[in-house]
């Protein structure tokens, strides 16, 4: 069966965040200061290390990793923990802005929600029929 253009675009929205969100959890677990920076963090130590390590590494790990069973599979399923991830962390991000005095993350925010609205799309249109 050939897949429409369409569907073909929608592949490839999902597939190159995922492959940015693996490289992006690779990148903590084996380069943290280099990847730090980029979310607006320093490096702790100790067990807060630990923390942003095992925490960011596995945030992205499974939001990227998800995403590329989703699109191998065709299972409507495995998109949906990277939206749920998604939405949740921006709306973390709105509520550190409201609550906790934190820098209002319009990009990023902006980025997760893009993202999740690509996700929804692709759970529609790309998964296998019964």
């Amino acid at each position: 069966m050939k897949l429409s253009l369409i569907n073909i675009i929608v592949k490839l929205l999902v597939l190159m965040p995922a492959i940015l969100f693996v490289v992006m959890g690779v990148r903590w677990l084996v380069a943290p200061a280099g990847v730090a920076p980029d979310f607006g963090l320093t490096l702790s130590d100790g067990i807060g290390l630990s923390s942003q390590i095992g925490n960011m590494a596995g945030f992205f790990l499974v939001l990227g990793s998800c995403m590329l069973i989703a699109l191998i599979s065709g299972q409507r399923s495995w998109y949906y923990p990277p939206m749920m991830l998604l939405a949740i962390t921006a709306l973390g991000r709105i509520v550190a802005w409201l609550l906790h005095d934190a820098t209002l993350a319009v990009s990023q925010i902006m980025t997760e929600v893009v993202v999740a609205i690509i996700l929804l799309l692709a759970s529609r249109r790309l998964p296998k029929e019964g």
